[in-house]
């Protein structure tokens, strides 16, 4: 495809219908303006290409397994079932991210064919021994739990790294499900997640009381609530961070495009405001990795930039909320 050029902001990633939609009247307006909102910049090899950084891992606390820090949602955007049209462009995303060294794919039940998908696309490729698997059980009652596990593991292709309770779904039924077949070693993590804030502080309590490896929860620049105490709860009891929403569906560009990107975004090499909204996140402590979901492959490469190079210290963290906040 030739080298890409780094456009500075796109409407969202988390919504690619929304995306397609706005994506060429935004460029339209940013060829007119000045400054760095008018110059995409070209930044050299693809991602997992040779040239390219490595990107940055952290460590999974409860077992220090080392986790590259930007991973991939499928929310929405692999719910394509048998369409080989609409899958071409999700195995180039998925090219690009394992290319790049990634490794994290999250899915659910919930999420239509998503699960299918992902383990079609993965099964008998370089990319099945490198991709950590994470998929969701939703639904009530252990039986059903069981069944619904076994059914992910078929669709993923045999094998479940992480397994987390959506929602909290019947939480208290399904853990112990997930401990066992834990130690059958049919799964290796298990976990939690909610979308919702008012969950915030039931989240808390299980981190502190059931012992999980892993919490799914949101957080961003522009919805920072789990800084109060969900955070700092994941690292007194060394429960592993997944960030999921990390552009707020989208309203994150959305109200970007009002702005061009700051100039001290070059402190912390930051050359979109995806990377800008990723590193934000990724500079919190008790973060180990971000999912934003696209089914575009330029989209994914941008992301994956995050993971390379400095991260911002806390100074300029509070100063793009200052930022982002006007």
């Amino acid at each position: 495809m030739g080298a890409r050029q780094r456009v500075p902001t796109r409407p969202t990633q988390e919504d690619d219908g929304f995306a397609r939609l706005t994506r060429r009247r935004f460029l339209a307006l940013a060829a007119g303006a000045g400054g760095a909102l008018a110059s995409p910049a070209p930044i050299g090899a693809r991602p997992g290409e040779p040239g390219s950084e490595a990107m940055t891992t952290r460590p999974i606390p409860s077992s220090g397994e080392a986790l590259p820090m930007v991973g991939l949602g499928t929310w929405q955007t692999f719910d394509v079932g048998s369409d080989e049209a609409a899958r071409s462009p999700l195995r180039e995303v998925l090219r690009r991210f394992f290319g790049a060294g990634a490794r994290l794919v999250d899915s659910s039940p919930m999420y239509g064919s998503s699960e299918s998908v992902v383990g079609d696309l993965i099964r008998g490729t370089p990319w099945a021994k490198q991709a950590f698997v994470a998929t969701k059980v939703w639904t009530s009652g252990g039986e059903a739990g069981e069944a619904q596990i076994a059914e992910s593991e078929r669709r993923m292709g045999g094998r479940l790294d992480l397994v987390q309770v959506h929602n909290l779904l019947d939480w208290k039924t399904h853990l112990p499900t997930l401990r066992a077949w834990k130690a059958a070693r049919r799964i290796r993590y298990i976990g939690i997640t909610h979308y919702s804030l008012s969950a915030f502080d039931e989240m808390e309590q299980i981190l502190r009381r059931e012992q999980v490896d892993f919490v799914q929860l949101p957080y961003s620049v522009g919805v920072r609530d789990a800084e109060k105490r969900l955070l700092p709860a994941a690292r007194d009891t060394g429960t592993a961070v997944i960030v999921m929403r990390p552009f707020e569906g989208g309203s994150l560009f959305r109200d970007a495009r009002r702005r061009p990107l700051p100039a001290f975004a070059k402190e912390f090499g930051a050359r979109s405001w995806a990377q800008v909204f990723l590193k934000f996140i990724l500079a919190h402590p008790a973060v180990t990795v971000a999912i934003p979901a696209t089914s575009n492959p330029e989209h994914v490469a941008d992301d994956l930039e995050a993971g390379r190079g400095p991260l911002p210290d806390e100074a300029l963290r509070r100063k793009l909320v200052a930022y982002v906040s006007a």
